[in-house]
């Protein structure tokens, strides 16, 4: 088959979904199931992928859901079980207090707290608890959603403590042969990742400096009451602030200590110096903004969590106790991912299988302690203790929080085998490469020397495709290197525009969507989310990729395995 058919089947599935979702705005309840049997029958018939490895691929899916499913549980019942207690009111008094500008809230809850959240968990963690913590505060669903999603981007490469650069770079590169090559020249693989990692702390900081800027001007021009971009403008000096605030220590952080810590540390020492900037006025503008009254919101905006901090009730607390949970979150996701002793007693206790239906080579397996959900829950139990809680008020948190599942549940059962299928494509009767790749290949063909430009792309096809940059970097890494390789330019170089890109690409992941918007009960609207991020996702791809053109060609970026 000729390249540029078997790349058109190749992306078929993912322009049908487009065409769904966005094109005729159908929910992906709708969509979704209809794009997994597209990409079935792709599979099958084009692919020629045995029926049992498809069987297979969608049993993997079906255990990752499970995992997904366990991760919003978990954000939402720490949500509903402070909604009860009383925390929540606390919370929504002491944002108020520091500024009860909303362009200042959506800055220092999604952009810093969940910048930090995403630096100590990542996989999708940061939305599901920004998001409904946007929600409790007074912000529409939509619009919290939007907010978390946007946050997917400058702080993912080295987000779960640098698991996309420290397993998705690693394991998607023949780092072994690299190695032997690399000690030839006098180098060794430690550097080499370091040169990686020092490119994208830089690329990220340069490109990702203005997103609180982007974050407010979406916020203001299509959730304001006049639907403008004057009023986000208004924030640029505190907004850009608050973006360097961020990739300063991020990128100092990358550079000096490896990509373990610059999202966690970026998203703490930020934190630290807006809210302090906050209380001393400096820079925040004079006058406060915030949506139209709630009876003005259309229907579209709403979800089915609805949190009204007038009616809540709750013992009285201090702001550390009501921030405690949150605190004890981000320290114990840090704790099981710093040490490994902790970090494998997590592990050890998993559920699932790793070879599905006998030689097909495909495993999955959910570790409930070790992924978020299990620390989200593990601190709703120390909440009901700390918050001197009654039984009857954590038995609806559960119940609140069960029922969201559902619906959830149900996209997410097809969405994510879909996913899994398209990845496992590539062992086939036909010999052909997976489905990702195949496209990949194609880009990479028809573009010639510019390829360094379309680099970040593939990266963030990878991530909309599997929802995780690690995932995306598994699969394209060792493709990038390859590429830059035949092109004599810096594999470094090209590896790191690639987990940029991928970075990038979670702010369009469908099942990321899917997952926040089950967490404040939006699901239906996931078309109006994702024609609403595609274009920062431009942005960032496309200023990526011309960085990655100057860095190669311009600035003669190099590194030791470049012939």
């Amino acid at each position: 088959m000729q390249p540029g058919l078997l790349a058109l089947f190749a992306f078929s599935p993912i322009v049908l979904a487009a065409l769904l979702l966005i094109g005729l705005r159908w929910p992906a309840r709708r969509a979704m199931p209809v794009v997994y049997l597209f990409t079935a029958v792709v599979a099958l018939l084009v692919w020629d992928m045995s029926f049992n490895r498809l069987l297979a691929s969608t049993l993997q899916g079906l255990v990752i859901t499970l995992g997904l499913l366990w991760i919003i549980f978990g954000a939402l019942l720490l949500l509903n079980t402070l909604k009860h207690s009383g925390a929540i009111a606390v919370i929504h008094k002491g944002f108020t207090t520091l500024s009860p500008d909303r362009r200042i809230q959506a800055i220092v809850i999604a952009w810093l707290f969940g910048s930090f959240i995403e630096g100590a968990s990542g996989f999708g963690t940061t939305a599901a608890i920004a998001a409904p913590l946007l929600v409790a505060i007074g912000f529409p669903a939509l619009a919290a959603v939007l907010m978390g999603m946007l946050v997917q981007s400058t702080p993912v490469s080295f987000g779960a403590v640098g698991t996309p650069i420290v397993v998705g770079v690693t394991s998607g590169l023949d780092s072994a042969a690299l190695s032997l090559e690399l000690t030839e020249r006098g180098s060794s693989w430690e550097q080499f990742l370091q040169q990686i990692t020092s490119s994208v702390a830089i690329t990220h900081a340069l490109v990702g400096t203005i997103m609180p800027m982007i974050m407010v001007l979406m916020l203001t021009r299509f959730f304001g009451k006049d639907k403008s971009w004057k009023a986000g403008f208004e924030v640029l000096p505190f907004a850009l602030f608050a973006g360097l605030a961020f990739t300063l220590p991020y990128l100092a952080t990358g550079l000096l200590l490896g990509p373990e810590f610059p999202s966690l540390l970026g998203g703490l020492i930020g934190l630290a110096i807006v809210t302090t900037a906050i209380r001393l006025n400096f820079l925040v503008p004079k006058q406060q903004w915030d949506f139209a009254d709630r009876e003005h919101w259309p229907h579209q905006w709403l979800g089915s969590l609805d949190i009204k901090v007038a009616d809540l009730t709750g013992r009285p607390m201090g702001t550390l106790r009501a921030w405690l949970p949150y605190v004890l979150v981000g320290g114990l996701l840090v704790i099981s991912r710093v040490f490994p002793e902790i970090g494998a007693a997590l592990k050890s206790i998993a559920v699932g299988c790793t070879d599905l239906l006998g030689e097909t080579g495909i495993s999955a397996s959910v570790q409930p302690l070790y992924l978020p959900g299990g620390i989200l829950v593990a601190v709703v139990l120390i909440t009901f203790l700390l918050h001197r809680m009654k039984p009857a008020a954590l038995g609806a948190a559960v119940k609140e929080s069960s029922g969201v599942l559902l619906s959830a549940g149900f996209v997410l059962l097809f969405t994510v085998p879909m996913v899994r299928i398209l990845i496992n494509s590539g062992v086939n009767a036909s010999d052909l490469p997976s489905m990702p790749i195949a496209m990949a290949r194609y880009v990479a063909d028809s573009v010639g020397g510019i390829y360094p430009l379309f680099a970040p792309a593939v990266g963030a096809l990878g991530a909309f495709l599997a929802g995780s940059n690690t995932v995306s970097n598994m699969m394209f890494s060792q493709f990038q290197y390859g590429v830059a390789h035949s092109l004599g330019l810096s594999g470094a170089m090209m590896v790191a525009a690639q987990a940029v890109g991928a970075a990038a690409g979670n702010m369009v992941a469908i099942h990321n969507v899917v997952a926040a918007s089950a967490t404040v009960g939006l699901l239906g609207q996931e078309g109006a989310t994702l024609r609403k991020t595609i274009w920062p996702t431009f942005y960032y791809v496309m200023m990526t990729g011309l960085i990655a053109l100057l860095a190669l060609y311009l600035l003669g970026v190099t590194d030791p395995l470049v012939q």
